[in-house]
């Protein structure tokens, strides 16, 4: 059990890694008032576009560079249609999301079921020599480590820095906000567009570190998972990063069930998180709490008076 308990949590850290990312994204997107429902369309394409410039160029990093910079691509055109065109955001993310499959499966489709070579991982040095753990939480790949190094940005711009106070002023009141002379709609298209480069970043990592290989539609859902944890957070980054390790977990255990060391089926497994979301929205509804933690004008189109 020792030997296979540190592989069992590097391979839940690794599985929670791509969840976290995009969820931190759309976490500041809806800070702003804005709700992306095109963050899988985003992370697909940055699936695509990272795995096929690694393999063009042989290199890893300017793959993961490239799937942030195709999510950020997709994000401008979104924040154009938003916030410059005050679209509907629900129906313009659906669209969104669409859009990305179909970029996705043209981009790719030369690179279907070709391997990557794994990246080299970092190690913290004595840390990573402590028995079980240290191999499982001190040693991983270099997006693990960034991973956790936007935790704790994106938790200290928005709780402590004029920055952040600014952006959910924007989303709590977006006329108010206006009122007082702040720039809502510059603070929301730069939200929209953190938000696409990490579910591009994510997109990338799940192509290039966590596969290793490009498929059609191997985002498998984690963007509307990512969108889950967002509402399971309640505008806590905390519970947010909670969310991404425990549905983490449970990917391991539905893989665990495929190959049939637990007695459950694997089916009831991947329903499993979106089942606890259900779960977590009525308990607020039953609980009178029901919108905690949601910005004020979150899904409204703002069209400042002329």
């Amino acid at each position: 059990m020792t030997e296979t308990l540190p592989l069992i949590l590097a391979t839940i850290l690794t599985a929670a890694t791509p969840l976290m990312i995009a969820a931190l994204g759309e976490h500041v997107v809806e800070r702003a008032g804005v709700i992306n429902l095109g963050v899988e369309g985003m992370m697909i394409v940055g699936a695509a576009s990272g795995f096929a410039v690694a393999v063009l160029a042989d290199s890893s990093p300017l793959g993961l560079l490239a799937g942030l910079l195709a999510g950020l691509g997709l994000a401008v055109a979104f924040g154009l249609a938003v916030v410059v065109f005050a679209t509907n955001q629900v129906a313009t993310g659906l669209a969104l999301t669409i859009l990305g499959l179909g970029l996705a499966g043209l981009v790719g489709q030369g690179f279907v079921g070709q391997p990557r070579a794994a990246m080299a991982p970092l190690a913290i040095p004595l840390l990573a020599e402590i028995p079980v753990v240290g191999p499982a939480l001190f040693t991983g790949d270099p997006v693990f480590f960034l991973s956790l190094g936007l935790v704790a940005l994106v938790a200290f711009v928005l709780s402590r820095t004029r920055l952040g106070l600014l952006l959910r002023a924007a989303g709590e009141n977006q006329d108010s906000a206006h009122a007082l002379g702040l720039p809502v709609m510059r603070l929301r298209f730069a939200a929209i567009l953190f938000g696409g480069a990490m579910a591009g970043l994510a997109g990338a990592y799940l192509s290039l570190i966590y596969t290793r290989f490009w498929s059609p539609g191997m985002s498998a859902g984690r963007g509307w998972i990512a969108l889950a944890l967002v509402v399971f957070a309640g505008g806590k980054v905390w519970r947010l990063v909670f969310g991404a390790y425990l549905f983490g977990g449970i990917t391991v255990a539905q893989l665990h069930a495929q190959a049939g060391a637990i007695g459950l089926p694997s089916q009831l497994l991947s329903a499993l998180p979106y089942v606890m979301t259900i779960a977590a929205l009525l308990a607020l509804s039953l609980g009178g709490r029901k919108g905690q933690g949601a910005a004020g004008s979150l899904g409204q189109p703002f069209v400042p008076e002329r």
